[in-house]
Parts: C-alpha cells; structure tokens; sequence
C-alpha cells in the first residue's frame, strides 16, 4: 500500500508538538502524574477550545472536526512523544469511535458534542477480571426489569474510568454483548484507581452494584463492533508508541553525541554506535507498521485493519520497550535515576505493551486473521 503525509499533516504535527513542547514539558509531566486526576483541566480546555484536538474525529454535525484516523495518529504519535497525560486516548479515541460505531443516534446527540468540547470525559469499561481483551471474554451481566437495565460485576483497567463522567460498560444481555452508559457518579459505582507501572496513565477498577444503565444501540449482538472499537484503539496506541520510540532514540544520539569519555564522544565508540544504529533500524520500521495501520483504519477496510493493527501492536510494543530500555542503558548510571526521565519512558513502553494484550496476543490474533 502506497500511503504518504501531506503538507497539512505536516503542519498539524508541527503545531500539536509546539504546544505539547510547552504544556507537556517534564516538568509539567512529573507534576501531573504525582496528581490523582492524572490530568490538567485547564490544558484540556486548551485543546478543545484552542485547537479542537478532542473532536478531530467527531463529524461536524456533532460539533467535531471532521477529520481521519491519520490524522488521529498524527497527534497520538505527538503525545506519545511527549508523554502527555490526560484522557485523549481513552476519550478522543476509544469512546468517540465506539459511540460512533455501536451507538445510537440520541446518544450519539448528546455525548459526542460535550466530548468535542472538552466539557466531559468518556471511556470504555470492558476488561473484567480475567484480564483479557476480546468480547467472548465479557462476563458481566445486565438485568433489565421493565425495560430498565442495572448492571453487575467488576470492570478493571477501565482508562480514566476513576475521572470519566460517562462510563460505555460492556456487558452481556440474552441477545448477547451490549454497550450501556452509566454515570460516573450514580448509585452503584464504585471507583478505585489502580496501582500502576506507569504513572503517566490512570487505569482504574470499577465495581457495579445493581447500577442503573441505559442501553446504547439497538440491543442486538455488538461483540463485533466492540472489537472493532479496540482494534482501533490498538492502531492509534502503536501510533503513540512509536511517538516514545522516537523520543527515546533523540535522547540517545544526541547524549551520545555530547557525553565524552576518554576525550572522545562515547558515539564514536562501537558498542554504543551500533546500539543507537539498532535502535534507528527498529523505530523506523515501527513508524512503518504503525502508519500503514493508520491508513488502513482511514480506508476503513476492517479485514485489513484487523491483520496490520495486529502487526503494529506486537511490532512497537516491542520497539519502543527496546529504545527505552537501550536509552537507560547508553546514559549509563544517571539513566536509572529518578532524576531523568528515561525511566519514564521506560515504564510507559512496559504498559504500553500489555495494554489491549501484549504482543504475543496480538501474534496469536494475526495468525487468526491468516488462517493459520
């Protein structure tokens, strides 16, 4: 497949890495993720109002932008480079495209706009307790009393899902797996964030009790639809992965470059020149699988999407532990310190990895879409 950026795609990225450069800076990073909302309200607001990040992908009819899944990677691949924290993934991404996908249009009147906006923050809940990512895996009921549904069991690694107004449950119902919408806020809810690796990115457990839902969509069987909602989620997260590969390879040449030993730039030496020249190959052939599944989520091709999303989430899951890991190493002993910020990318690319299933899932999946 021939695919290219264009001039505005260039642009975009430009402005997107000029504000990240500026409000997702260290410093503001190591402040954020000390925090428990895991996010800046107010640079959210800015990327709404100002810059309409939220709402790229939202129809104009709902108040969006209008725009591509490419230009979707465009700017994770920026925040992935930045390691912004904030709810763009599982919000801007994630809940935009299963609204979009599986739900109904009063609901799609009413959620969509307010996500553009800023004004309120949507996520999925659809991991249960047995940790895995595909829709046979679902084990949590929905009872409907009258045409009035309540919702039980325990939803885990939900992105967001202690700050999300709105949570999109998945959930079974006779007629099979179903989205609902639940409040953040309702009776029933219990919200604990998790412990996590990675403190740039909130996960957190959601515990339903007999909690008031209201069905989105038609009711029937939407096991494809949510899968096709993660298989997006997965092309945009290799997106943002290869951001953090690239970052991590510009951290290390350029300490390569300066950093002397013995009078002489420790990237003259073989051992290090040859493990940033690795690191190049590896990151370049990243940006390659995570483009060509952008395009393909673009074209909006679902057997193709499926098999290159598969490849790009093994591919930069593995590429980006591998920069991240070999920044730490090339900045020797200040590398494992708290103080630089190697150590954050480092513990992003490990999360990165398992997050939606780690690679050998997604071999196992490829290896499905290929019959064999």
């Amino acid at each position: 497949m021939d695919f290219a950026f264009t001039e505005e795609h260039a642009e975009l990225r430009q402005t997107v890495r000029r504000f990240l450069e500026d409000k997702s800076n260290e410093p503001a990073v190591r402040n954020v993720m000390a925090s428990e909302s895991g996010y800046d309200p107010q640079v959210w607001s800015q990327m709404a109002e100002q810059m309409g990040l939220q709402g790229l992908i939202v129809p104009e009819s709902y108040g969006g932008a209008g725009l591509g899944f490419v230009e979707l990677a465009v700017v994770l691949e920026e925040m992935g480079r930045a390691l912004y924290c904030g709810p763009y993934l599982s919000s801007a991404l994630i809940a935009v495209n299963a609204l979009l996908l599986g739900g109904d249009e009063p609901t799609r009147a009413e959620l969509l706009p307010a996500i553009a906006s800023g004004e309120k923050l949507v996520t999925l809940a659809y991991v249960g307790e047995n940790g895995r990512w595909d829709a046979a895996s679902i084990e949590m009921r929905a009872t409907s009393d009258g045409g009035a549904w309540t919702l039980d069991g325990i939803k885990t690694h939900v992105i967001d899902g202690h700050i999300a107004d709105v949570l999109l449950v998945a959930a079974r119902t006779d007629q099979g797996v179903a989205l609902f919408g639940v409040e953040g806020d309702a009776d029933g809810v219990r919200r604990t964030l998790l412990p996590t690796l990675d403190l740039t990115r909130k996960l957190a457990r959601i515990e339903l009790e007999g909690a008031r839902a209201k069905l989105i969509g038609s009711g029937g069987d939407a096991s494809a639809v949510i899968d096709q909602v993660i298989t997006l989620a997965v092309a945009g997260q290799a997106a943002e992965q290869v951001g953090g590969a690239q970052r991590c390879l510009e951290m290390s040449t350029e300490f390569a470059k300066t950093r002397l030993q013995f009078g002489r730039p420790i990237g003259s030496f073989q051992a290090i020149k040859h493990r940033c020249a690795d690191m190049l190959v590896e990151v370049e052939f990243a940006k390659s699988a995570a483009y060509h599944a952008a395009f393909r989520a673009a074209e909006g091709d679902q057997a193709e999407l499926s098999t290159a999303a598969a490849i790009a989430k093994s591919y930069c899951s593995e590429a980006f532990f591998h920069a991240a890991a070999d920044t730490i190493q090339i900045h020797g002993g200040m590398g494992f310190t708290w103080e630089h910020p190697a150590h954050l990318y480092f513990k992003r690319a490990k999360s990165s990895s398992v997050l939606f299933g780690d690679p050998l899932h997604h071999r196992e999946r490829l290896a499905h879409h290929l019959g064999l």
